[in-house]
């Protein structure tokens, strides 16, 4: 993991057109702004893991499908 140290107003930039900016610091929250293009999707990290989670419970076995239509057809 890369550590930077940045101060209230100073940015960080990603790939040239991923600017993140720390915009205020009070007690233990951070509060960033973050400009990018709109085919970057951007999550909270407890989100992003939501959506790895659900993504996996939706995801279909592809043994167990062909399984199920094996079974259909006898």
């Amino acid at each position: 993991m890369l550590v930077l140290s940045r101060k209230k107003g100073e940015s960080i930039v990603i790939q040239n057109d991923i600017e993140i900016t720390v915009l205020s610091v009070e007690a233990d929250t951070v509060k960033l702004g973050i400009s990018a293009p709109k085919t970057i999707d951007i999550y909270r990290k407890e989100i992003f893991e939501a959506i790895q989670q659900n993504n996996l419970g939706a995801a279909i076995d592809v043994n167990q499908l062909q399984k199920l239509m094996d079974n259909l057809s006898d």
